[in-house]
C-alpha cells in the first residue's frame, strides 16, 4: 500500500512539475481592452497546451517605450511583447521560421513582415501585426449638415476639404476648421500623397524633396491662418506627441486627422451628440495615402523557450483566433484572409461598425512608400525631428526654408550615428 502511494505521488510530482515546466511572460500594453482579450483568448490556448502557461503583464505604454528597451539592452526582460517601435527593437526578435508555418505567415502578413526585418535580405518571421492602424481623417458630419455642406467626395484633395472645412466652421461658429495630431507619423501621409518619397534611390532617407515641402508649405500657411488648430502643435516643446481627440469630442473641429485607434474612444465619448463619420486621406497628386502603423505581437531571442514562444505567436495568428482578437478589440485586421472576407464587429456600435469598416477599405488606399516609411528602422528619429522642426517654422523660430535644411541635417546626422 505504502509503495503505491509513493509511486502514485510520484507521478503527480511529475505532472505537475511537467505542467509548470515552461512559464512565458507577455508584456503587453493597452489603448482600449487589448491586453483583456488577449488573456482571455489564451485560455483555450491553455487548454490546449497545458505545459505552457503565459502570465500577461499589463503594463503603460511608456513601459514599452522606455523600460523594454533598456531591459533587452541587458539580456533581460520577457518572453513576448506588444510593441510599437518595430524597427527599433529589430536586433532583438526571435525568428520563428523554425517552428510554424512559413507560407501561410507569408500569404496572410506578409504586407507587414518586412518592418520586422533588419533589410531586404533578412527573410525571418518575428512578428505580427495584432493591430493595423491606418492615418486619415474623421469629421463632426452634423456640422456639414448644419452649414448645409455635402462631404467632399472620396477623390477630394486637401485643398478641398480645407476650404469646405473653413466654409463649415464659419457657417455653424465652430472654433476649428482644421486640426491634425503632433505627430510626424501623422504628417507622413499628406506628405506622400503630395509626392514625397522619403527615400532616395539607393535607399538612404531624403526625406525632404519637392512632394515633402510641398505638403509642409500648406500646413505651415494653415497653421498661421487659422484653418488648422495652430495650440495642437505649439503647445508642446521638442518631439512630444499630442492629439486633438478632446477636441473633436467636444464639437470644436470640423475635421480632424488622426486615425483609426480612435474609432473605440468616440463611440464611447460621443455616443450620440453629434454624427460623425470616416473620410480616409485626401488626394494628393502621387496618392490618396494615410500611413499604416499599429501595435505587433513580438518574441525575443534571449527567451529560453522559442518553440513555447513561437506556438503563442502562431495561436493568435491562426484566422479563427485572430478574427475574434481583431473584432473584440475593434480593430483593422492586418491579415489578407480575413480583411478580404470583412468583420462584422457585433459589439460595435452603428457609428463604430461603419467607422472600421471605413478604415479597412483605406488599406488598399496606402502607397508603397508608406510601407517602407513605416518600416524604416530609423523611422522615428524622422517623425521626431520633422514636428520639432516644422513646430519652429510655424511659430516662426525659424524661416520654413532654414527649419528643411535643419531637418536634412537632423536625418543625416542620426543616420551617421547609426553606422558607427
Amino acid at each position: 500500500m505504502r509503495t503505491w502511494w509513493i509511486g502514485a505521488a510520484a507521478l503527480v510530482s511529475s505532472a505537475q512539475l511537467a505542467l509548470a515546466a515552461t512559464e512565458l511572460r507577455y508584456m503587453c500594453y493597452q489603448d482600449g481592452n487589448e491586453c483583456d482579450v488577449a488573456e482571455a483568448l489564451l485560455e483555450d490556448f491553455h487548454k490546449a497546451n497545458p505545459d505552457i502557461k503565459v502570465t500577461v503583464d499589463t503594463v503603460p505604454y511608456k513601459a514599452i517605450l522606455e523600460s523594454l528597451p533598456v531591459q533587452l539592452a541587458a539580456g533581460q526582460g520577457p518572453d513576448l511583447a506588444r510593441v510599437t517601435d518595430l524597427g527599433g527593437l529589430a536586433k532583438y526578435y526571435l525568428d520563428i521560421t523554425p517552428y510554424v508555418n512559413a507560407a501561410y505567415w507569408e500569404e496572410n502578413f506578409g504586407a507587414t513582415l518586412p518592418w520586422f526585418r533588419s533589410g531586404p535580405g533578412d527573410k525571418g518571421i518575428y512578428g505580427m501585426m495584432t493591430q493595423l492602424t491606418i492615418t486619415g481623417a474623421f469629421v463632426n458630419k452634423t456640422l456639414f449638415d448644419q452649414a448645409k455642406r455635402p462631404l467632399p467626395g472620396p477623390e477630394a484633395t486637401w485643398d478641398q476639404w480645407a476650404e469646405a472645412a473653413r466654409a463649415v466652421a464659419k457657417a455653424t461658429g465652430t472654433p476649428f476648421p482644421m486640426a491634425i495630431d503632433r505627430s510626424g507619423h501623422r504628417v507622413g501621409g499628406p506628405a506622400i500623397s503630395m509626392g514625397a518619397q522619403i527615400f532616395a534611390a539607393d535607399g538612404t532617407p531624403r526625406l525632404v524633396d519637392d512632394g515633402f515641402k510641398a505638403f509642409m508649405t500648406k500646413f505651415v500657411g494653415w497653421m498661421k491662418d487659422g484653418t488648422m488648430a495652430r495650440d495642437v502643435w505649439v503647445s508642446q516643446g521638442g518631439a512630444a506627441y499630442q492629439d486633438a481627440a478632446q477636441e473633436f469630442i467636444n464639437a470644436r473641429v470640423v475635421y480632424y486627422y488622426s486615425g483609426s485607434w480612435q474609432t473605440g474612444r468616440f463611440e464611447k465619448a460621443i455616443g450620440d451628440a453629434f454624427d460623425w463619420e470616416v473620410v480616409g486621406s485626401p488626394c494628393g497628386p502621387a496618392a490618396c495615402s494615410g500611413m499604416p502603423g499599429g501595435a505587433a505581437l513580438v518574441g525575443f531571442k534571449r527567451t529560453a523557450h522559442p518553440e513555447a514562444v513561437a506556438k503563442v505567436m502562431d495561436f493568435f495568428a491562426a484566422e479563427p483566433v485572430h478574427a475574434q482578437l481583431v473584432e473584440r478589440t475593434k480593430n483593422v485586421p492586418a491579415h489578407k484572409g480575413i480583411a478580404a472576407k470583412g468583420l462584422a464587429y457585433p459589439d460595435a456600435t452603428p457609428a463604430g461598425r461603419k467607422a472600421l469598416q471605413a478604415w479597412a477599405a483605406q488599406v488598399a488606399k496606402v502607397s508603397p512608400v508608406a510601407y517602407a516609411y513605416q518600416g524604416y528602422p530609423l523611422n522615428r528619429v524622422m517623425f521626431n525631428a520633422t514636428v520639432t522642426r516644422v513646430t519652429q517654422a510655424i511659430v516662426g523660430e525659424l524661416a520654413f526654408d532654414e527649419a528643411m535644411a535643419k531637418l536634412e541635417a537632423d536625418i543625416a546626422e542620426a543616420v551617421a550615428q547609426a553606422k558607427k
